[in-house]
């Protein structure tokens, strides 16, 4: 999920205290934060690494309102340097979080290590099976039948776009208007050198965030079932794409999720990004000031899945227990939605995308578009790829050989052979 900021909500303890308990017996689940007997255990300090914005802030204050022994510390970081640290923890056999985040990128990566974390079967995980997409339970479970983490949420893929700008452009804002602009990329290219035309500025915000979703689209990502790098197939096609949109000039070029990246949205510096559940959290935590003048429409080519994660505890920490406890609370459906109406990210269990509250939800930021509807109709429809054991790492080495494009230190006719170069030696270190 999604990689950014944090947004902070105001939580009062006593308020926080009755909605938690409330929210606990609607659920069924204790939060085992009441009465003296949990307090006698002493304090306890979970820490818990994630990136961008998983709508914490506001159930930390819920969680420890109700469990008054928990302190809940968050650490919210880059995101492939968060996954970059848990690997170096879990192979030191120390120093790792007590809840760690970890992406659809890396789950293939952290499952096959999966003594280094808790099995969440031993703490009651087998109940929830039945309650996720199927997919995204099995992706969490190891060879050995060991489950390393609960799904928080899906990826499904849209295109946010600034319908102010579009119309300055001359170009329709209305977003079932927009989505026929561009059933396929290279219409999309062209309605971006349009808008160049029109405006003098840049209509995509990076070649990076065209190479990911058009990569989620195709049917073999890096890897195939047997861990052979397949850099020809899809890879190819989407890197292609990117580096088309580069060379027609409609790219700000901006190094995503970096703080220039940051400052394109509240520049105005570009009008169009690929857009996942959960980039809604980020757009409105970066750019407030836009409220309203942000819209979503469907996507090129249609479908994929860029991003979503999984709640793993680590092995090694010193209060599994109270690490399990607050993950299973973290994924209860109260708690889901509140972080679906809150930052945007949409839940990985199917049965929430028929509740009221997100199917009816309207994100007032984002001009009133029904995000429940047109999130949960891509996430059932989703059939994601295999995604390797190298495909993090394998993944940046593409990206930074993309960058090095967009800040003019390779010439395109010479990046894909160096994008292979770059994908073998992450695949095979």
């Amino acid at each position: 999920m999604e990689r950014l900021g944090k947004r902070g909500l105001r939580v009062t303890v006593a308020a926080g205290l009755a909605t938690a308990l409330a929210l606990a017996g609607c659920s069924g689940q204790s939060l085992e934060g009441d009465g003296d007997n949990k307090a006698a255990q002493g304090q306890i300090t979970l820490k818990i690494a994630f990136w961008g914005d998983m709508g914490l802030d506001a159930l930390k204050t819920k969680y420890e309102a109700a469990n008054p022994n928990i302190k809940i510390e968050l650490n919210s970081g880059e995101y492939n340097a968060q996954h970059e640290d848990l690997q170096k923890k879990l192979v030191a056999g120390n120093g790792a979080p007590d809840i760690s985040a970890v992406d659809e990128g890396f789950i293939v990566q952290m499952r096959a290590q999966a003594d280094k974390f808790v099995n969440l079967l031993d703490k009651g995980g087998a109940e929830y099976e039945a309650k996720y997409l199927p997919w995204k339970y099995n992706l969490a479970k190891s060879a050995d039948g060991k489950l390393i983490g609960l799904g928080t949420d899906v990826g499904g893929l849209a295109m946010c776009y600034r319908s102010d700008l579009f119309e300055k452009a001359g170009l329709p804002k209305d977003r079932e208007a927009v989505s026929k602009l561009w059933t396929d990329w290279d219409q999309f290219i062209e309605v971006g050198k349009q808008y160049t035309a029109k405006t003098g500025k840049k209509f995509v915000d990076s070649g990076t965030n065209l190479f990911n979703p058009v990569l989620a689209q195709q049917p073999v990502g890096f890897f195939d079932e047997s861990e052979k790098l397949q850099m020809e197939g899809g890879p190819k096609v989407a890197f292609d794409v990117a580096l088309k949109a580069i060379d027609a000039k409609i790219s700000a070029n901006l190094a995503s999720f970096q703080p220039n990246w940051d400052q394109g949205f509240k520049k105005d510096q570009f009008a169009v990004l690929a857009c996942p559940a959960w980039m809604l959290g980020h757009i409105q935590t970066t750019a407030p000031n836009q409220k309203g003048k942000w819209d979503i429409a469907a996507i090129p080519g249609g479908g994929g899945n860029w991003g979503g994660s999984w709640w793993t505890v680590p092995a090694q920490g010193k209060n599994v227990d109270a690490a399990a406890d607050f993950v299973k609370w973290l994924v209860a459906p109260e708690q889901q939605i509140e972080v679906f109406k809150t930052v945007g990210n949409l839940p990985s269990q199917p049965a929430l995308y028929k509740d009221t509250n997100v199917l009816e939800f309207k994100h007032e930021f984002m001009s009133n578009a029904p995000t429940g509807q047109i999130f949960a109709a891509t996430a059932e429809a989703l059939k994601p790829q295999y995604l390797g054991k190298k495909n993090g790492p394998t993944r940046v080495a593409v990206e930074n050989v993309i960058t090095r494009v967009q800040q003019g230190g390779l010439k395109s006719d010479a990046a894909w052979a160096e994008a292979v170069k770059a994908a073998e030696k992450a695949a095979n270190s």
